[in-house]
């Protein structure tokens, strides 16, 4: 499997870089980023790739997989040369405006692609216990939702909320748009039944910390994911794009690729 990686000098390509190290017949052929970075030219520093390489604006034609944790307003441009070389697609890029996610969706008719906002495994298990949990408990349980991130991150809330926020109203049956109550600031009244809240925590260098909280008048159940390291992430995009070879056009998730779905 030839891969190449959008935004390669960014923490996520660099973690794909060094775990596809650990994977047999896996190759990285293109570490890709913007034209105004200064390392553009110079040599990846990364033990054990396969081939010397250096960062570069180039695409690459022999790539068989694409994987793309880059800047959501480059990935229109980017799906745009993966249809052309009829390439798979891994797209983990958060923060997608509508235009955006409607060039993925017109990719999809061309080229397999996996889009989720977030590839670690255990997440996607949470986004299925979260989906049970809110059909089992109800409107009995009021349900929030926090997440926890780096100062740098640039979205808010991140994708992964956003994500176990849908799983649980579609555990409910009711439309995330209906329901949805993001932070709550001022003289706001009494909770509305039925509302799922979402609140968004930056600071320090925290990877990525998710709980979905259930809260009845008696008991409150908790679920919380923590990542300690963004190879999860990496490792399930790696997953992802070994998974994408030789399937058809069309939209994937980890549900795909992990057997849930």
């Amino acid at each position: 499997m030839k891969l190449l990686i959008l935004g390669a000098a960014g923490r996520m390509g660099q973690a794909l870089m060094r775990c596809s190290t650990t994977l047999e017949n896996c190759e990285v052929v293109a570490a890709v980023e913007r034209p105004d970075l200064p390392l553009i030219g110079q040599p990846v520093k990364i033990e054990g790739l396969s081939r010397p390489l250096t960062y570069t604006t180039e695409w690459s034609k022999e790539a068989d997989v694409v994987i793309d944790f880059s800047f959501h307003t480059g990935v229109p441009a980017n799906l745009a040369n993966a249809v052309a070389n009829r390439q798979a697609y891994v797209l983990g890029t958060t923060g997608l405006s509508d235009e955006e996610k409607q060039a993925v969706l017109d990719a999809t008719k061309t080229i397999p692609v996996v889009w989720s906002s977030n590839m670690s495994t255990g997440v996607n298990l949470l986004l299925e216990l979260v989906k049970r949990s809110a059909s089992i408990l109800g409107t009995d349980y009021d349900i929030e939702i926090t997440e926890v991130h780096h100062r740098l991150k640039k979205d808010a809330p991140s994708g992964t909320a956003l994500m176990l926020a849908e799983a649980a109203a579609e555990g409910r049956q009711v439309k995330l748009e209906d329901v949805a109550c993001y932070g709550r600031k001022g003289i706001v009244g009494e909770r509305p039944v039925g509302e799922i809240g979402i609140h968004a925590l930056r600071g320090g260098s925290v990877v990525g910390d998710h709980t979905v909280m259930f809260l009845a008048d008696e008991e409150r159940v908790e679920i919380t994911h923590k990542a300690s390291s963004r190879d999860t992430f990496a490792k399930g995009a790696l997953r992802a794009a070994g998974w994408l070879q030789g399937k058809a056009p069309g939209l994937y998730n980890m549900k795909h690729v992990l057997g849930f779905a």
